[in-house]
């Protein structure tokens, strides 16, 4: 598995967050605003965000995570597969769309090599690191599938998180950016200029699952998540829900 060949290669990690908390939950950035309004239901619980990839790499090498909410089936399998989940734990939580965005006020702009070429100029795609980074490898896989991604492929700024890559774009610092559609909603500086088909990428799924030696309240707040209470909440936020609201 591509990640997994990442994960053994990946000698160097990011600091590890100190423990602060009763609870303390590593969740990918995009998850942030539902995330913590769902945090504060429930005392002493602390999330740390950061790219999936980063975060799994982090609880492999033994950070003290009670739970993990990830952006990619393919990295919570390594934790699974590394020993570093409770067994049995794992649940599928939400979906999400995949979007082109630009600074607002811009025009949309067609996912074809001429509508992007111009909306780009001289200038780059904003998106997550494409070997690790979930929002990446989705945006990979979506340019490969519509036939986009020879003439991109070094048009590419990749950076650790899908918030660092709509911040490019906020910025002004790139035309395009792809992320996920609840980010955009965030980000009053964008606007979505496009949305990827359902069908020119895995479906996108974030998962959930407590981590091993952790604090077993991990699973009262997992609980929470997939409740009617956790789902409403992220549809507010523009996630897409799995379960019944």
């Amino acid at each position: 598995m591509k990640i997994l060949a990442f994960v053994l290669c990946a000698l160097t990690l990011t600091a590890t967050p100190m423990r602060a908390a009763d609870l303390l939950v590593f969740a990918a950035a995009s998850l942030k605003e539902p995330l913590d309004q769902l945090a504060l239901t429930m005392p002493g619980v602390v999330v740390s965000y950061g790219g999936s990839g980063t975060l799994a790499r982090q609880v492999m090498a033994g950070a003290p995570a009670d739970l993990v909410v990830l952006a990619h089936p393919d990295w919570m399998q390594a934790m699974d597969e590394s020993g570093d989940l409770v067994p049995g734990s794992r649940v599928d939580v939400l979906s999400n769309t995949l979007v082109l965005v630009a600074p607002s006020g811009h025009a949309d702009v067609s996912l074809t090599p001429e509508g992007l070429g111009a909306a780009l100029g001289d200038g780059r795609i904003a998106m997550g690191l494409t070997n690790s980074v979930p929002a990446g490898i989705y945006g990979r896989e979506a340019l490969t599938s519509l036939g986009l991604w020879d003439n991109l492929a070094d048009r590419l700024a990749e950076v650790d998180s899908v918030r660092a890559a709509l911040a490019l774009v906020a910025r002004g610092e790139a035309p395009l950016g792809i992320v996920y559609g609840s980010d955009a909603r965030v980000e009053p500086l964008v606007r979505v200029v496009a949305t990827f088909p359902e069908d020119s990428h895995v479906p996108i799924l974030y998962q959930a699952a407590a981590v091993a030696g952790g604090n077993p309240k991990a699973l009262t707040f997992l609980d929470l998540l997939t409740s009617a209470e956790g789902q409403t909440a992220f549809a507010a936020a523009g996630f897409v829900p799995l379960m019944p609201q």
